[in-house]
């Protein structure tokens, strides 16, 4: 799956809002940088005035030393006018960008999980970052000097014409080869740098899996396979750098002939213009400044045309994130208690190919049940499938008698958890990271959430205790630590119903069940449902549930399921005699 992008309009759309959120900041922006331009077009007509003033023989030392005098004003207002604007510019595309950047973590941080998941990490963390990046360069100094450029350009070509209509004319012949040029560049533009994006994205995938997934790759002799995946990606990446490199190659010197020309244009028809005296020495001179001087603007245009390419592609990109459905329709119905129960559930990652198939699963309120199987038996589809992480295919999965689809995503958290092998510490505290699931939690009870985790001992230990900030720049968590740092937060968010889905496999085996007893202790009276591989876990249950493709193929007590003979009495021979530690 791969996340949607923007198409032009949407763009457009986001491109108006913003404007209409700055007016105000970007009228004094477009104000201040006007005033600049004019004080810098005030250079060539001094001087034009001048040269006409010598040529008529008017011009002695005191007219000299006034022109020279304004000239230096001119300059001077200039810069001051500049670095105010410049100011301005910087201030106005900070805060734009801040505004951009918090409605796209929004809108990342309210994706589904099952698109997170199906889309992959390597293009949504190209937009959160390469993308991110270059959105960052456009709205800073991209778009400040487009309007700058631009209306430096327009009042260039009407001083020119103040000083002589027809000469100024000339100016103009440039603009064909820019005109036709760049219309043809951004046509093809577009797409170029999408497939660029969306490129850098894939390589970026693929090299991250391969690291992550090293160990996989060494043990499965997969490392020619999968360096044929890099090179596929290396080489594509490749191919749309060296595409988008081409556009650029014939786009750039039609426009530097399109700037070029009208200077050579003005002095020759100046000459001729001064010979029928339709045009003095002064205004050809003043105008061929002119020329010039338009000739640094619209070449800083030209780059940034190229560079907001960039930029409008990946905020497309970013756009496209925001677009994306919602997986859900949130419904009004409130559950009538906290009875979670499957009916008739298959699921398919792959239409056709089912993983599940019609499981029914009802646990009574406060049961402990013990998922167990072989991998690829489909228990951690059925945990996902009954925190409402994935709609099932058919079938349906309700609590309390409302399909957990139609539930909000905030009163079904509150009720139904799910807690992984998979774990993550964010940036701050471990306070911080503490209170991600009890914002009002006061630091007893986080130290008491620790406490039954086993984590209060190392965490005092640390400089700061609490305080200590952890995460990238921060003291480093082991895998252990960081999975009771996750379980911590379980307690703290006290739910009804719990799936733990081999929650404390990185844990040693022994302290994993003296943290298991202490869960067990402060869970009393609610429904868990535990999927393990370590099968004491299922010993202690209630109830054991076997699945074997993708069916539940037993159901009973520990004790019942050994007596029956049948697949968990062979997988708890199996575990019973291998080296795991047990009571």
């Amino acid at each position: 799956m791969t996340l949607p992008i923007a198409d032009g309009a949407g763009v457009r759309r986001a491109a108006r809002t913003l404007v209409s959120r700055h007016r105000g900041a970007l009228a004094v922006v477009l104000v201040l940088h006007a005033l600049g331009a004019v004080a810098g077009l005030a250079g060539p007509w001094i001087i034009g005035r001048l040269i006409d003033a010598i040529s008529r023989g008017a011009a002695d030392g005191t007219l000299v030393d006034l022109m020279f005098l304004l000239l230096v004003l001119a300059v001077a207002l200039q810069a001051v006018l500049t670095r105010f604007a410049q100011f301005a510019s910087l201030q106005l595309g900070e805060t734009v960008f801040a505004r951009l950047r918090e409605d796209f973590m929004g809108a990342v941080t309210a994706l589904p999980l099952s698109v997170v998941e199906q889309a992959g990490t390597g293009d949504l963390l190209s937009r959160t970052t390469n993308d991110v990046d270059a959105v960052a360069q456009t709205v800073r100094f991209g778009v400040p000097r487009v309007l700058v450029t631009g209306m430096t350009a327009l009042l260039t070509a009407v001083a020119a014409a103040l000083v002589n209509p027809l000469l100024a004319l000339v100016l103009l012949t440039g603009a064909p080869l820019l005109v036709i040029g760049t219309r043809w560049y951004i046509r093809r533009a577009g797409p170029a740098y999408r497939r660029q994006l969306a490129s850098y994205g894939r390589l970026v995938g693929v090299i991250g899996e391969t690291v992550e997934g090293a160990p996989t790759i060494d043990a499965l002799d997969l490392a020619q396979s999968q360096q044929v995946k890099i090179d596929r990606a290396l080489a594509e990446r490749r191919s749309a750098e060296w595409h988008t490199l081409g556009l650029r190659s014939i786009w750039y010197p039609l426009t530097t002939l399109g700037l070029l020309l009208p200077v050579i244009l003005v002095l020759l028809s100046g000459a001729a213009l001064m010979s029928l005296e339709l045009a003095t020495a002064g205004q050809v001179a003043a105008i061929t400044l002119y020329a010039m001087q338009l000739a640094g603007p619209v070449e800083e245009l030209v780059n940034w045309m190229d560079r907001l390419q960039v930029g409008v592609t990946a905020l497309a990109r970013i756009l496209g994130v925001g677009e994306v459905p919602a997986d859900r329709e949130s419904g009004t119905e409130e559950p009538a208690d906290d009875r979670l129960e499957a009916e008739q559930v298959g699921f398919a990652y792959r239409p056709g190919v089912d993983v599940l198939h019609d499981v029914t699963f009802a646990p009574a309120v406060g049961e402990r049940i013990a998922i167990v199987g072989p991998s690829g038996s489909g228990k951690s589809t059925l945990g996902r499938l009954l925190t409402g992480i994935t709609a099932p295919t058919r079938g349906s999965v309700r609590l309390g008698g409302v399909d957990v689809m139609r539930l909000p995503l905030p009163v079904l958290r509150g009720r139904v958890a799910l807690v992984t092998q998979e774990h993550h510490v964010f940036v701050g505290s471990l306070a911080d990271n503490l209170r991600l699931a009890a914002p009002a939690a006061r630091r007893a009870d986080l130290d008491a959430a620790l406490e039954v985790v086993g984590a209060l001992g190392w965490v005092r230990s640390l400089p700061d205790g609490l305080d200590t900030v952890v995460g990238s720049g921060g003291v480093v968590l082991t895998p252990a630590q960081a999975q009771q740092l996750a379980l911590a937060r379980l307690v703290l968010l006290d739910p009804h119903t719990l799936v733990l889905d081999e929650a404390t496999s990185l844990i040693d085996p022994r302290a994993a069940r003296g943290l298991e007893r202490a869960l067990d202790r402060v869970l009393e009276g609610r429904t868990v449902i535990a999927i393990a591989h370590r099968l004491h876990t299922a010993r202690d249950a209630d109830r054991v549930v076997v699945m074997s493709g993708g069916r539940v193929i037993e159901s009973g007590s520990h004790d019942e399921l050994l007596d029956l003979g049948g697949e968990y009495a062979a997988l708890w021979a199996s575990w019973h005699g291998g080296a795991e530690p047990h009571d």
